[in-house]
Parts: structure tokens; C-alpha cells; sequence
């Protein structure tokens, strides 16, 4: 039998064109199975598809089972689901690990299981699962060995949350093989990539480009996303008489997002919470420089700019607008492929040496 490691997640793409469903997960599973053909990857998606159905994505076996994130009996059902797939596929297959992304009811199904059948098992810290009202973690009472963090970050917050140290640290990373080659029109002078909710703060967004309209009283802003604040931004940009001065793209597909990137200046990232955000990573590949209030890892990036407050942002993006000579050279900080190899790693080093060889 073939070695397969299960995946387990809230929610998963429907179809290889579905690219704005978690998209950096999408890309890790991908890239994954391209660096690892040998290896038999199936993700069990908990919630999302909402119909129940196994179907192939990118040649890999996904079975989703539609719970619609419904909660009470429906999502017990769906607890009691997950396991049954869990049982066969323990049984039809040698399977040498679960990995769930977030510390949730993924993790929480995936634990009982690793336990009951000696599976090993890790859940990935990927953000907000890291914060102190996560009710999984009681639950799970998981140790620091069986939990990977996409961030230096993410270590100190759920140390500091639960008393728990993660003992792995594979961070954020990008597909470099996703991006077209350089640009040399910068265009856009402000980039907002993300979701338009409270937690990200794009009204500093918007403060800051009132702000750099001061002097610039041209610059070009493009916020890409939606979210339930869109109307209450778009009214903010009116009130400041920013009409021509912020362009709201609405949600974009992956491929369009990059192509922003590559098109832009300055990545303006007012979110006050990220656990390692991709929008981040891909910028600095993009070319872009990168404002934003969160430095992620312990290590310093080039062209990223960390500000503790609005006002270091708006004069940290005056200075780089300002700035002729910024350069806008590819960072890469991580690559998938480099992410893939550390996942398969934990889960063995004679899988990893053995397929990485095939």
C-alpha cells in the first residue's frame, strides 16, 4: 500500500478554478504533491464543498463532507462523518499521518483518532486559532510536540494564551512558479489585499491615503477584497473625497491578485492581527515593499517596513513614495517547495528521504 497522509480542513477548493478557497492552503497541498508524487495525499474537507462528495483536484482525492457549518446535531453528524472516512482510509491505506490545518474541530476529530488507532497527528497554528477564546484547546489539551506554528508569532501568542509551546515552526511561504515575470510599471502606489472586516482596519487604509493625498494629490490606491465593511469604506473614501484616488476591485481571483502585486509600489497591511499573512509574503516577491504593524518572525525582511502605530504608517509610506530609488528586486523569504519539505519531514525522515529520491 501506497504511504498517505490526510489532510484535514474547515473547508477546501471545489474545482482547480476555484481560487480565492483558502488560497495559500491550496497552494501548500498542490505544491505538495508535485514535490512528493509518491506520496498519496487525501483531504478531508469538514465543511465546505457544501454538498458531500469525493471528487479529484489536481489529481488528488478530496473528500468533502458538506457540513455547510451548521452547528447542533448537523455538525455532530459531520464529526461522526469525518471519522468514518478516518476508519477506511486508516484500513485501505498505510497511512503514515494526519495533519489538520487550524487548531479546531479538525484537530479536535484528528486527535481522538491518532489516539485511538497511534497515528501520528499535527495541527498547524495558521492565525486566529493561536488567540485566547479558541474552545478547541481544552478540549484537545494538546502538547507543545504535536503542534506546528506558521510563525515566530504564532509560538509567543499561544505560549502566552495557553501556556503551551509549539515545538515547530514552518513558516509562511509563496509559489514562485505562480508569478509572471517583473514588471517594470509600478502603477499603483497603495495595494490593500484582504478581507474587508473590522479585524483588518482598512479605514487606516483610508486615513492614510486622505493623508499622502496631501502631497500626492494624485496617488492611486486599489483595495482588493470584500467583506461586510466594504459600504462603510467606500462611504469613508466619499466623505474624504477620494473617489479618484481608491479604486475597490471586489474580490479577485489569485492570478489577478498577484498581477496587482507585481503592478505596485506599496503593500499597506493595517490588519492589527496575522499569524504570517501570504498577502505579505507575495508582495515582497512581487517586488512591492510592505508596510504593516506585525513583524511575524524573529528575522528581518528586506522591503518590509514593521510600524507600531498610524502615524509611523503614514509617514513610513510618504517616505517610500517619496522615495525614487526604493528598488523593487523579488524577496523571497520561503518557497512552498520548502514548506513541503518540512511538513514531510515531521512525519519521517525515511519518507522524506525516500520519495524526495523517486
Amino acid at each position: 500500500m501506497r504511504k498517505t497522509l490526510v489532510i484535514l480542513t474547515p473547508g477546501f477548493p471545489e474545482n482547480e478554478a476555484d481560487t480565492t478557497c483558502i488560497p495559500e492552503r491550496q497552494i501548500f497541498v498542490r505544491v505538495l504533491k508535485e514535490t512528493y508524487p509518491e506520496l498519496n495525499i487525501v483531504v478531508v474537507s469538514f465543511q465546505y464543498p457544501n454538498q458531500p462528495r469525493e471528487y479529484r483536484w489536481n489529481g488528488i482525492k478530496i473528500i468533502a463532507l458538506g457540513g455547510k457549518n451548521k452547528s447542533g446535531l448537523h455538525r455532530r453528524m459531520t464529526w461522526i462523518g469525518a471519522w468514518q472516512k478516518l476508519k477506511k482510509l486508516n484500513k485501505d491505506h498505510e497511512v503514515i499521518g494526519l495533519l489538520s490545518f487550524w487548531l479546531d474541530e479538525c484537530a479536535f476529530i484528528a486527535n481522538k483518532f491518532s489516539k485511538k488507532y497511534a497515528v501520528k497527528h499535527y495541527s498547524w497554528l495558521l492565525g486566529q486559532d493561536a488567540r485566547p477564546d479558541n474552545k478547541y484547546v481544552n478540549q484537545i489539551m494538546p502538547d507543545g510536540e504535536s503542534l506546528i506554528a506558521l510563525s515566530d508569532y504564532l509560538v509567543d501568542e499561544f505560549e502566552k494564551n495557553y501556556g503551551i509551546t509549539p515545538k515547530h515552526v514552518i513558516p509562511g511561504a509563496v509559489d514562485i512558479t505562480l508569478f509572471k515575470p517583473q514588471s517594470t510599471q509600478r502603477d499603483i502606489d497603495v495595494l490593500g489585499v484582504g478581507s474587508l472586516i473590522p479585524l483588518k482596519q482598512y479605514g487606516l487604509f483610508i486615513e492614510t491615503i486622505k493623508f499622502l493625498k496631501e502631497s500626492h494629490p494624485d496617488v492611486k490606491a486599489v483595495i482588493c477584497g470584500k467583506g461586510i465593511e466594504m459600504q462603510k469604506l467606500k462611504d469613508m473614501a466619499a466623505l474624504y473625497q477620494l473617489e479618484n484616488n481608491i479604486t475597490f476591485k471586489g474580490e479577485l481571483s489569485h492570478p489577478e491578485i498577484l498581477e496587482h502585486m507585481q503592478r505596485s509600489k506599496i503593500l499597506l497591511h493595517p490588519s492589527r492581527y496575522e499569524g504570517f499573512s501570504t498577502v505579505l509574503l507575495e508582495a515582497l516577491y512581487a517586488g512591492a515593499h510592505v508596510v504593516s504593524f506585525f513583524r511575524p518572525m524573529k528575522d528581518v525582511f528586506l522591503h518590509h517596513h514593521v510600524v507600531n502605530n498610524i502615524d509611523e504608517m503614514n509617514a513610513k509610506t510618504l517616505t517610500l513614495l517619496n522615495d525614487t530609488g526604493r528598488g523593487h528586486d523579488p524577496v523571497l523569504v520561503n518557497s512552498m517547495t520548502q514548506m513541503a519539505d518540512s511538513v514531510v519531514k515531521l512525519f519521517g525522515n525515511e519518507l522524506y528521504r525516500e520519495v524526495a529520491i523517486s
